[in-house]
């Protein structure tokens, strides 16, 4: 070992030593959310029947059946929807949109622009968006602090907003994840502003994070994606949607079709994984988390500004750590590719992502394709250089891939 890796390797045990309290919290939350989970299977059963794949229609397959319940349970919510065939966060967003809303409708966003892939299913010409089918659109940005703007919303709301949107992550914005508890606060503040339709939650990286959920809190309905945290690393595809009853039937049979809704949906391969990956996920979220901890606190040392600051717990899985430099943001981009397990001997290189504006750079090699629970590592390539930092299977992993960036940053 050269004395430069024995210099990187104590500055990281420094690290780690001052992020004591921190981990400390992190692995309670994560025994308070594995509590929970353990709780919903027991409520609900689940025995090895329920890992049995169906075929066909899928008429009584338990699995499908068991496994909406269990989430429910888990999300404190009256009903749930969880597919294989659900593809991605953004399509079951997409999905859940268009079975709540209808032409002449309001959505009204009170975070900002959403994220670059929902806002072709929102805004998009021509291509069978929301606007297409005669569903408007409204937008209140967040204040200078990343808050909620309430006087801005309150101006917003009228009779034809028919679903209040919020996104939980920041996307590829500077800002910091929104916690539960302003999530919370939002909710109350719609309610008392006399909106009686629906509350909405793109809860995309912010599973497990807490010990609570947005549905815990005054949301009606909260959304993501099965190859972010709720899959735990083993969901091989598939989206999940929670909330009140009446929405999550009418979003059924957006799914499929009005005629059948929920009563079909077949997946050959069976569920195991779906239910596994439930298990592990407040296990691997918070190893997640303290690997979002480590990298932030090493940063920070080094002069990278990074968001959310080291002196507060984060709120979803996501570091954003500022370079203003487009070579030095993509070399902590590479190392992370080159820390990985797979296509680890893969040079990243930036390029026209479908459904994103500027070319993106992205590190995931990563045993489900593109799955950000795992390690990964991405961001727009224009200024100011912000690379998005995310997930971890292990805490070691991501440990690993900090000794490399430090080699490469430090020399």
């Amino acid at each position: 070992m050269t004395d430069k890796m024995t210099e990187n390797i104590k500055f990281i045990e420094e690290c780690e030593a001052n992020l004591a309290e921190q981990f400390k919290k992190v692995d309670e939350i994560s025994y308070a959310n594995q509590v929970k989970v353990l709780k919903a299977f027991a409520d609900n059963r689940i025995a090895v029947r329920h890992f049995a794949g169906t075929s066909g229609y899928g008429y009584g397959d338990e699995g499908r059946d068991a496994l909406g319940k269990l989430y429910a349970d888990v999300f404190h919510t009256e009903a749930g929807i969880v597919s294989p065939h659900l593809l991605s966060g953004t399509h079951s967003l997409s999905v859940a949109l268009f079975g709540l809303l209808k032409g002449g409708d309001t959505l009204l966003c009170i975070t900002g622009m959403p994220y670059d892939t929902i806002r072709p299913v929102i805004l998009g010409d021509g291509i069978g968006s929301l606007k297409d089918f005669g569903v408007k659109f409204s937008c209140c940005d967040l204040d200078k602090s990343g808050k909620f703007d309430f006087g801005a919303i309150a101006d917003k709301i009228d009779g034809s907003v028919k679903v209040i949107y919020i996104q939980r992550s920041r996307g590829y914005e500077l800002r910091d994840a929104l916690s539960c508890e302003e999530i919370g606060e939002a909710c109350r503040f719609v309610r008392s502003c006399g909106f009686k339709g629906c509350i909405f939650v793109d809860n995309c990286y912010g599973e497990f994070v807490e010990p609570c959920e947005p549905t815990d809190e005054g949301a009606d309905i909260c959304v993501g994606s099965l190859i972010k945290n709720a899959g735990g690393g083993l969901a091989p595809t598939g989206g999940y949607i929670v909330g009140k009853d009446e929405y999550i039937q009418a979003i059924g049979r957006r799914l499929t079709a009005p005629s059948i809704g929920l009563e079909v949906g077949s997946y050959a391969y069976g569920y195991q994984y779906f239910y596994q990956g439930l298990f592990m996920a407040p296990h691997v979220v918070g190893q997640a988390l303290k690997g979002s901890l480590l990298i932030g606190y090493a940063m920070n040392r080094l002069g990278f500004v990074n968001y959310p600051s080291i002196d507060k717990m984060p709120h979803d899985i996501t570091r954003c750590i500022e370079f203003d430099d487009a070579d030095k943001m993509q070399n902590f981009i590479r190392e992370v590719q080159y820390a990985s397990p797979i296509d680890s001997f893969v040079r990243c290189e930036a390029w026209d992502m479908p459904g994103y504006e500027d070319k993106i750079i992205m590190a995931a090699g990563t045993f489900v394709s593109g799955a950000s629970i795992e390690l990964s590592a991405d961001g727009p390539v224009k200024p100011p250089y912000v690379a998005y930092f995310q997930g971890g299977l292990t805490y070691e992993h991501c440990r690993y891939a900090l000794e490399r960036i430090l080699s490469k940053l430090r020399g």
